[in-house]
């Protein structure tokens, strides 16, 4: 009897399913470090223990999308080791702030399964939460992923497909305790704007790009302990759809995120993530370039919130905005990301 670990075919799922994910993951300020080498992202909050400390933290907190990478790398053995695509995200919470020696752990819930016309496919929906040391919930999430049948003569399960929510409503948001504007220094946040700056409707090239090498999204996958093999085995890729590995699209989602720098300084610390779909895949030696799009507002007493589309271009810079034709996305667009950040009020 073998000890290795083949990973879950969509045959091996079921509605109801807990999950309990190893391993669990201990966050340092080498990670954050590490991460800032990665994506190159500037938000204040999360680069300086000072600034982070006269915004109400004790100390610079780990960027969120750390947070949510390190819970996701715990899932996919389990979840997607087997999978040909991740599809989509939705109902992402932010619960309570990590710091530097924080440690994550993640568990998850099969809430819908659905076989592929093709026999030899199904989509995997789960819903899954992170807790730290003190099982106390910081993340919750669910995704939906396309795992391969190991045998497509398998009985399919009744197919169920869970209702999500199209958006994570304002009064669900989970203000950061403590949180405080009242002496934020907007030269060293990087931009003057402000959440009463922001007009719903508003588009905001974000300029710059970055070139995804291929050794940078291989340390950054590994740094998230996410094991698919889509993204490691180049041998066993060469027999795959594109022939070669897939950047994982949490890369995409950070480094866009960081370009959003350019434009959105002040809106570093994300609430929420409503939905989320890699719309293309992303190969190295590809440019990526981000818009965004200001779809609300809300105002949360300590803070603003912006809800934000984040669009993401592979070797296609943004300043015409480029999304979708009628129901089909443009070429080069390869990732529609929508989330609420908080953002300081100017009173």
């Amino acid at each position: 009897m073998t000890k290795s670990n083949p990973g879950n075919f969509f045959e091996d799922f079921r509605i109801g399913q807990e999950l309990r994910h190893a391993t669990p993951r201990t966050l340092t300020t080498g990670d954050a470090a590490l991460y800032v080498g990665l994506t190159g992202s500037r938000f204040a909050p999360f680069s300086s223990d000072a600034f982070a400390q006269a915004c109400g933290f004790p100390q610079a907190p780990i960027d969120p999308l750390l947070v949510f990478h390190t819970v996701f790398g715990k899932t996919v053995p389990d979840i997607s080791l087997n999978a040909v695509a991740n599809l989509g995200y939705a109902e992402g919470r932010f619960l309570a702030p990590v710091f530097p020696g924080d440690t994550l752990s993640a568990t998850s819930e099969v809430i819908g399964l659905k076989e592929n016309a093709n026999g030899k496919t199904g989509v995997v929906y789960v819903r899954t939460t992170g807790r730290n040391q003190n099982h106390v919930p910081v993340l919750s999430y669910c995704r939906w992923v396309m795992v391969n049948k190991k045998d497509p003569a398998a009985p399919a399960p009744e197919g169920v497909v869970p209702k999500l929510a199209e958006a994570v409503a304002p009064a669900d948001l989970v203000v950061p305790p403590g949180l405080t504007f009242s002496g934020y220094d907007w030269a060293l946040s990087g931009a003057p704007h402000a959440f009463e700056d922001y007009a719903i409707g508003e588009k905001l090239d974000h300029v710059d790009g970055m070139t995804v090498e291929e050794a940078e999204h291989q340390i950054a996958t590994r740094l998230y302990q996410n094991t698919a093999k889509v993204h490691f085995d180049a041998v066993a890729q060469t027999s795959s759809r594109f022939g070669k590995r897939l950047i994982y699209g949490g890369v995409v989602i950070s480094i866009a995120r960081a370009l959003a720098f350019n434009g959105l300084a002040n809106a570093g610390h994300i609430l929420a993530i409503n939905g989320g779909r890699h719309v293309a895949p992303l190969f190295a030696g590809d440019t990526i370039y981000a818009w965004s799009e200001v779809l609300d507002k809300a105002d949360l007493g300590a803070t603003g919130a912006l809800r934000l589309r984040l669009v993401a271009t592979k070797n296609r810079p943004c300043a015409e905005y480029p999304y979708k034709v009628g129901a089909e996305y443009q070429p080069n667009v390869i990732l529609d990301f929508d989330y609420w950040a908080a953002i300081p009020k100017r009173v």
